[in-house]
């Protein structure tokens, strides 16, 4: 047996293992995980098809101030 060997067995059968309880089930971490993504693809897919429900709108706007001396941007 090596020295290394030696001193890396003493020390590992020495230690003992001080282990912290998390503060709450495991699984909840994953739930709360899914939770949280389905909220923000709740809100991502509310600005779906934002353009189009105002069509009316913007095709007054677009008539009020077409052909005018800007010529666009």
């Amino acid at each position: 047996m090596s020295l290394t060997t030696a001193v890396l067995t003493g020390t590992v059968l020495t230690e003992t293992v001080h282990a912290r309880e998390l503060p709450m089930e495991p699984i909840l971490y994953g739930v709360v995980a899914i939770v949280i993504f389905a909220a923000l693809g709740f809100v991502a897919a509310s600005y779906r098809d934002v353009a189009n429900r105002h069509r009316a709108k913007a095709a007054a706007y677009a008539a009020r101030h077409s052909g005018g001396e800007h010529g666009g941007h």
